[in-house]
């Protein structure tokens, strides 16, 4: 019970800081943030650091957010928290809008934008689309089949991913490094919205052959 309701209080410093940084109060935002850290620095997981960076990056100011935004998603695309990844697409191309970076913005609002539809997180979904709309762009339901999203070598990949072959297996039979499989399975993950491999068998179409 101790354990369970120490990560609901996470979550909740979480979408404090999210919810007061968004609501114009970075004073309730910046008292939540050393608990964060503390925890962060206990556990030591992609998630933590990556959300920690990510809390970070809503209590920055000016340029100072960016890398910070930037490091969270990195982070994140490591671990299996693909929602907040998804969130973190979200908050940092708002942040990119209102640097007027337009078109860096627009890039990190479509990945959020299809990423939450996939989830069902119409919410976020919804103000991922307002975003879009405010750079300019016609927003309409994603509609791109899946091979069409991934590259040649990201298709092939989780093909192979999907029939159960090992990274080092993958690796051996299209004679690349295990650390490229994993570069490219983060990908194919992140641009899918999957958190596990398991979820590579309903994402892909069955082409009637796997592999190279």
């Amino acid at each position: 019970m101790r354990v369970r309701r120490s990560g609901i209080r996470r979550v909740l410093l979480l979408e404090l800081v999210e919810a007061a940084a968004c609501g114009d109060a970075p004073e309730a935002a910046a008292a939540a943030l050393p608990q964060i850290e503390e925890r962060a620095t206990a556990s030591g997981t992609d998630w933590a650091l990556g959300m920690l960076a990510r809390s970070r990056a809503l209590l920055s100011g000016g340029q100072a957010a960016g890398p910070l935004y930037r490091e969270a998603i990195q982070h994140l695309q490591r671990s299996r928290a693909a929602a907040y990844l998804a969130r973190t697409h979200l908050v940092y191309g708002e942040w990119l809008r209102r640097e007027n970076r337009r078109a860096d913005a627009g890039e990190q609002l479509r990945t959020a934008y299809d990423m939450l539809r996939r989830f069902g997180a119409e919410a976020f979904a919804e103000r991922a689309r307002r975003e879009l709309l405010a750079l300019g762009e016609t927003v309409h339901p994603s509609t791109g089949s899946t091979p069409d999203r991934l590259t040649p070598r990201e298709l092939q990949i989780a093909r192979l991913a999907r029939t159960g072959l090992s990274n080092p297996e993958i690796a051996a039979r299209l004679f690349l490094s295990p650390r490229t499989v994993e570069y490219h399975l983060g990908k194919v993950f992140t641009k899918l919205a999957l958190t596990s491999r398991h979820q590579l068998s309903q994402a892909l179409p069955d082409e009637g052959h796997d592999g190279a």
